[in-house]
């Protein structure tokens, strides 16, 4: 499959030109808000890329952020795969826990995903966002992480237990995890996917050694599968991972995407600690000022984030995580005021 449609290293690209002129790239994580422009719900959206597009389209017009990813969905590909899934309407998808025995691997493996109509949904909403969206903006995609994967197959919980007392079963499964998503992935990329970020929200209850053996080196697979495209990718895990930077920056992604200081995120202190080729994205507190405070403060809170990392060549100004379908317009558009109005000191 030819890539040569893709400008090889789009991101990096980016980053070093933004950098060479004073700025920030300005890259929110905002999907959920563009319902509430369009009209629409989080279950039409997620069944309906249509609707999944306008509301994309709508974030679009009036934030044109550097880079935008369609609605996170951590659901989609346990639920391609037949785990019981609920579908609220005004909130995501639920993978509800399930027994679970290796011994359905088998039938599993007969499970093509690629006909998969939500999954498919979220490849064509990608597609018209390359279709619809400037060509300013570079094309986001979320999948769901390996480890995570196996921890909605078999439970969260089951998933912790097998790092430590059944970890060839657990091997099996992310193994099996791994390719499914890789074969995902493939699908985001040839619809015009330019950043693929891989949500590992699971993987923070492990410790190093272990997020190492069950997370980071699967994703490096991941990664390296489809570095020939010069799509970057990145990795995103909630919480607390400030133990965890290295071994996510060793899986060779282009950023990590980090939670906020609320979460006990210390940003600035990361910044010597993993490699200066390595973005850092991050990491304002999307349940914050930005959700609950006036323009002033969202404003005030991004000046501090962006004075903080000014010494870090690689970062790029974004949310700690999604931000809620609640969150004000107007706070967005603070967040994307400061941000466009910041310049670097000059050396």
């Amino acid at each position: 499959m030819p890539f040569n449609h893709y400008d090889k290293k789009l991101f990096q690209k980016a980053l070093e030109r933004a950098h060479d002129e004073g700025r920030r790239i300005v890259a929110p994580l905002v999907g959920f808000p563009g319902l509430n422009m369009t009209g629409s719900t989080i279950k039409l959206a997620q069944q309906d890329y249509g609707k999944h597009y306008r509301a994309m389209k709508a974030i679009a017009e009036v934030f044109q952020p550097d880079v935008q990813f369609p609605l996170m969905d951590l659901s989609v590909e346990a639920n391609a795969l037949g785990r019981y899934t609920l579908f609220p309407t005004e909130d995501s998808a639920t993978v509800i826990k399930e027994e679970f025995s290796l011994d359905e691997l088998p039938r599993k493996r007969e499970i093509d995903i690629v006909f998969d109509t939500r999954l498919i949904g979220n490849v064509e909403t990608v597609r018209m966002m390359g279709i619809g969206l400037p060509s300013s903006i570079m094309k986001g995609a979320y999948v769901i992480g390996p480890y995570s994967l196996a921890g909605l197959i078999m439970g969260a919980d089951d998933a912790a237990m097998a790092t430590i007392m059944e970890p060839e079963k657990l091997h099996t499964l992310v193994e099996f995890t791994t390719e499914r998503i890789q074969e995902y992935v493939r699908l985001l990329i040839s619809s015009g996917a330019q950043v693929v970020c891989i949500l590992e929200p699971s993987a923070v209850m492990l410790g190093p050694d272990q997020f190492e053996e069950f997370s980071s080196n699967y994703v490096a697979h991941i990664v390296r599968s489809y570095a020939y495209t010069g799509v970057a990718t990145v990795y995103h895990t909630c919480g607390n991972t400030m133990y965890l930077v290295e071994k996510m920056a060793e899986s060779g992604v282009d950023g990590l995407s980090l939670d906020s200081p609320e979460a006990g995120v210390d940003l600035p202190a990361i910044v010597r600690r993993i490699p200066k080729e390595v973005a850092l994205i991050g990491n304002l507190n999307p349940t914050g000022s930005i959700l609950r405070g006036l323009t002033q403060d969202v404003k005030k809170d991004v000046a501090e984030l962006l004075n903080q990392m000014e010494h870090c060549t690689n970062f790029v100004l974004s949310t700690g995580c999604d931000l809620p379908q609640e969150t004000p317009l107007e706070n967005i558009g603070a967040f994307m005021e400061a941000g466009r109005a910041y310049r670097l000191p000059s050396n």
